[in-house]
């Protein structure tokens, strides 16, 4: 959830094969070019036609036909964006509630609950009063007002946020079934003598040192209280004065939020925690001797931390980014939090000096920033959590026996594409080892790698250097300016620069958010390119718990289009054509409307046709409106959406034929998947663009085409398995509501789809161990 300025993108104006132009260089002419899926192309990128050479072929639609389109469509036939994001939260919190889920589990989702709200105010909350305080807020979609959905969406805010706290300070909340499990968060006056000693040691040692006490008064203005920043605002008394002063106390982030107390009596203790501000809170004479504390009270804030970076104004991205980064510490309040009972004065004193309104005063019962439950939720409980899940290497990366050596990984791609389903197939064997082997393997001549987000340790950092110390030639297209992943970014960038890669930051205007990897080797019929095209990040932590796609492969024709899309991130490429990927900004959008207008032809004359898409979110207008016009025409649409969804289904005489379902559980679903029915003969995309203004507008993405029939009926028939009425998924109703399916008349539960997976492939894993022992 983005709100970067939008950069102005020729788009639909080429053929579903073309890519933008670098910011940097004019706009180019249209292409007369008529390769398949190339400049001036109509046709999808490199698919061949499977319609009767007579039938008839939609064209490409563009800015007017888009108008014309749009103009026989009803209004109101879009849900909103952000109260959309609610939804999608609203369905973590219902994971969090759900009794049948392992406990340290719940907790966890209590804990990503709070940090996805966290961001939702930081970016989509500031981002919606920034336009309106500046006069250029319009209407969404959706049709309703800026400052009404704005007070929407803190009306609603306050009813979840609440709901989250009773679901663990309730009565039967998470925290009362973590008490009966020995697993505690107490409060200082549970604290036993011994244990209060040892405490007091802690403090003094570990926790007074780090801490800066801040006083209020004429000679010392209210400090700045940085973004979500647990802090105390304390009242204290002038004992030969009488005069009350206001101070404030931040606790520090760079200590543990949970201090686990230690017991005489292990083994009947359980594990016990105490809040490090509770620990404060009862030090607060040694922070302000001579004075009595007479009260405290916690209080959060919550600032505006999105970046804007103006990139045609500045000659060093990387320092302009830098400096931006500074500002956004500074960034304006957009909410408030503080607990229940908090001295109305203190809170007026708040209010008043952070300078935010009533409405964005949030008051909850319990402590403040329940992201601190991941940490719970790492205690060793094996009863209280998921099941110990091992991914496999797949099995064409193996040479089928589970223990031996693994099988040379560019040998087993130019056997065949691999496709990669992770966490299931293990990442750390596959994509890892991919580009570990390419460091170390004297024929490989370059690599050319994207990084998005990668990990603090990354091996594929560690490659990319190892690639370049020992003479290859490496590129690296390090996107630094991922969100909130900007400082760790730079810092990559730098260390790789200093082992002599070769990085740049993609082109001006443009996030660079696809997952590619090229490698050049030197083999005895010539160079042979290696590809991998994924939907994930390349970050060996998140691909242990995100479920991704991605392709292995060393097609020609794929080398050939990532060589032309590293040379127009890298260089001063105007336009490039390709034959299996589909490229934001210029080709995306205008190549999936051009299949989906496609299948309207193939259903209107009585061939297969239907389209189904999965992906995190669905926004973009043109898009939902062409999924509209197939569903009016009776072609089938079936949507997997994690996240937001801004399209109505099953409305009538609208989107009857459209079903939406969204899956959420153990794992975060985040592979891209875009299939078309195509007459019989399915056309199916992988890649990392959601339906997203921001994705294919404001990012280069791509889309690649498959071409194996069997990866093409594996990915069809886990697109089945999630449109499953047996299976436990949230529908989404006409109305924009989401309801949680997941038992069936008798109160069963339906199944789980990620667990039904993981069972698959254990099986498998099992199934090879038994013929390598035969």
């Amino acid at each position: 959830m983005t709100s970067e300025p939008a950069v102005p993108t020729p788009d639909n104006t080429g053929g579903a094969g073309e890519t933008s132009a670098p910011a940097r260089t004019t706009a180019p002419a249209k292409s007369k070019g008529a390769r398949d899926g190339g400049p001036g192309s109509r046709r999808g990128a490199g698919v061949k036609r499977t319609t009767s050479r007579n039938a008839p072929r939609p064209a490409a639609v563009g800015p007017a036909e888009d108008v014309a389109a749009a103009a026989t469509l009803p209004s109101g036939r879009f849900l909103d964006r952000e109260l959309s994001w609610l939804a999608f939260n609203t369905r973590v919190l219902e994971l969090a509630e759900d009794k049948n889920l392992p406990l340290l589990e719940r907790a966890r989702f209590l804990a990503i609950f709070a940090s996805n709200l966290d961001e939702f105010f930081m970016v989509r909350v500031a981002g919606l009063k920034r336009r309106i305080a500046a006069g250029l807020a319009v209407p969404s979609h959706s049709g309703q007002d800026p400052r009404d959905l704005l007070a929407d969406l803190h009306s609603r805010a306050k009813e979840l946020m609440l709901r989250h706290a009773m679901a663990h300070y309730g009565p039967g909340g998470v925290r009362e079934e973590l008490a009966a499990e020995g697993i505690r968060i107490i409060g200082w006056p549970e604290v036993s003598e011994a244990e209060r000693a040892r405490l007091h040691q802690f403090f003094s040692s570990r926790v007074f040192p780090v801490l800066t006490p801040l006083a209020v008064d004429p000679a010392h203005p209210f400090p700045y209280i940085s973004g979500l920043s647990l802090n105390l605002a304390i009242v204290l008394l002038h004992p030969a004065t009488g005069a009350q002063h206001f101070a404030r106390v931040k606790v520090p982030p760079s200590l543990p939020r949970l201090v686990e107390v230690g017991s005489e009596d292990h083994l009947s203790s359980g594990v016990r925690f105490l809040r490090l501000e509770d620990l404060i809170a009862v030090h607060l004479d040694q922070l302000f001797p001579g004075m009595e504390v007479l009260d405290w009270h916690y209080f959060r804030v919550t600032r505006n931390e999105d970046l804007e970076v103006e990139e045609d104004d500045a000659e060093n991205l990387l320092a302009a980014l830098e400096k931006e980064l500074l500002r956004r510490r500074f960034g304006p309040p957009v909410r408030l939090e503080v607990v229940e009972g908090i001295d109305p004065e203190v809170r007026d004193v708040l209010v008043r000096e952070l300078g935010v309104q009533e409405r964005e005063v949030y008051t909850l019962p319990g402590s403040l920033d329940l992201r601190a439950l991941s940490l719970v939720a790492d205690v060793d409980r094996a009863d209280l959590t998921f099941p110990r899940f091992l991914p496999r290497t797949h099995r064409a990366l193996t040479d089928g026996r589970e223990s031996a050596k693994p099988r040379d990984i560019f040998a087993a791609i130019r056997a065949r594409e691999v496709l990669l389903h992770h966490p299931y197939d293990s990442f750390s064997t596959s994509v890892q080892r991919f580009l570990e082997q390419a460091a170390a393997d004297p024929q490989v001549l370059a690599i050319k790698q994207t990084l998005y987000r990668t990990s603090g340790d990354s091996p594929i950092v560690d490659a990319l250097i190892e690639a370049a110390e020992s003479g290859k030639q490496v590129l690296a297209l390090v996107e630094i300016k991922a969100r909130f992943d900007e400082q760790a970014n730079i810092t990559w960038a730098r260390k790789l620069e200093r082992a002599g890669v070769h990085v740049v930051y993609g082109i001006v205007g443009l996030k660079t958010h696809s997952k590619l990897s090229l490698v050049v080797r030197n083999e005895k019929d010539g160079l042979r390119r290696y590809c991998h095209v994924g939907t994930g990040n390349y970050h060996p932590k998140t691909a242990r718990m995100y479920e991704d796609l991605g392709l292995l492969t060393c097609n020609p024709e794929v080398g050939e289009d990532l060589s032309r899309l590293f040379n127009q991130l890298s260089g001063y490429s105007p336009k490039a054509s390709f034959r299996r990927l589909l490229v934001a900004p210029r080709a995306l959008r205008s190549g999936l409307i051009d299949r989906i207008e496609r299948e309207i032809v193939h259903h209107q004359a009585g061939r297969p046709a239907a389209i189904r898409m999965k992906m995190n979110s669905i926004v973009d207008e043109k898009i939902i409106d062409a999924l509209y016009r197939a569903s009016q025409a009776g072609v089938p649409v079936d949507m997997v959406i994690r996240g937001i969804c801004a399209l109505r289904p099953g409305v009538p005489g609208l989107s009857e034929t459209i079903r939406v379902r969204s899956i959420l559980g153990r794992f975060l679903e985040h592979s891209r998947v875009f299939s078309f029915e195509s007459g019989g003969q399915r056309v199916t995309y992988i890649g990392s663009a959601d339906m997203m203004h921001r994705n294919l507008d404001r990012r280069v993405e791509a889309l690649i085409r498959l071409t194996d029939p069997v990866q093409i009926t594996e990915l069809n028939e886990l697109l089945d398995l999630c449109m499953d009425e047996e299976t436990t998924s949230w529908w989404l109703g006409p109305d924009g509501v989401w309801t949680r399916h997941h038992q069936d008349a008798n109160g069963q539960p339906l199944c789980d789809l990620q667990a039904h997976l993981i069972a698959r492939h254990t099986k498998a894993r099992a199934v090879r161990r038994g013929v390598a022992g035969r």
